[in-house]
């Protein structure tokens, strides 16, 4: 079994956890961190920055597959050349830093240029901008299925109360995307993640409203031991029931 057919079984069965390093994360003792607990803690993929070095450290370091997330065509080409298992167009965190918020149009051009320039045989997914509308992003998902993408992702974060960076606002981040997930559930027959807000206590609810994956990001990589970061992917992968016995990989 490859690295991807292995998410994909976890896809399948409705239990894929993917660990995201950080889009603007190049740091790189913090990402081998990062890759080192999603490694050992079970998780069913990893999700890291477009950079050749951040790339080569995770296919020395791991078995799991490697995402790696941009919003540029050309990294994300660059990306498959270095040997990525899945290219993500998103997440967007980085945009939204720099306040800039990225419509549903550009979202569908740079799909249309990735594909273009990487092909069709490498398995990509794509996030859904989570401040455009329910009907937008609803049509987004449509029109990214018909382009044949293998899995949407949703979000919340940046339509979130930026003032609530505590418990509160993780369940506000994590309720917006789960709604979002709902309506691309219901539109769409491709897979669907959910990210922003993912926590150990939260991690399930997304599964429970039709979500086939959970990506988690600041939960983990914010944290500074990696024993934390360990505990923490322990905890989820626990709580979603995806065991790391029934994991294999070459």
């Amino acid at each position: 079994m490859s690295r991807i057919d292995s998410f994909k079984k976890d896809l399948e069965a409705k239990k894929a956890v993917k660990i995201i390093a950080g889009i603007d994360n190049f740091d790189e003792t913090k990402v081998r961190n990062v890759i080192i607990a999603a490694e050992q803690g079970g998780a069913s993929a990893v999700d890291i920055a477009a950079d050749t070095a951040l790339i080569n450290i995770a296919k020395e370091i791991t078995k799991l597959p490697i995402f790696v997330s941009s919003t540029s065509p050309e990294m994300l080409l660059m990306a498959k050349n270095e040997g990525a298992d899945a290219l993500e167009i998103g997440n967007f965190d980085a945009l939204y830093k720099k306040g800039i918020r990225i419509s549903a149009e550009d979202v569908l051009d740079i799909t249309k240029r990735t594909i273009e320039l990487v092909g069709e045989e490498i398995f990509l997914s794509v996030t859904i901008p989570g401040h455009i509308s329910v009907e937008e992003q609803v049509k987004l998902a449509s029109d990214l299925e018909d382009l044949g993408i293998d899995l949407i992702q949703s979000e919340g974060a940046c339509v979130a109360n930026v003032n609530n960076n505590g418990a509160r606002g993780l369940m506000e981040k994590v309720n917006i995307s789960i709604s979002n997930t709902m309506e691309i559930v219901n539109s769409c027959s491709i897979p669907v993640m959910t990210a922003s807000g993912i926590t150990p206590s939260t991690a399930a609810m997304p599964f429970a409203a039709g979500a086939s994956a959970i990506g988690v990001g600041s939960c983990v990589n914010k944290l500074t031991s990696p024993i934390e970061m360990l505990a923490t992917v322990m905890s989820i992968t626990e709580k979603v029931g995806l065991k790391k016995e029934e994991k294999i990989h070459i």
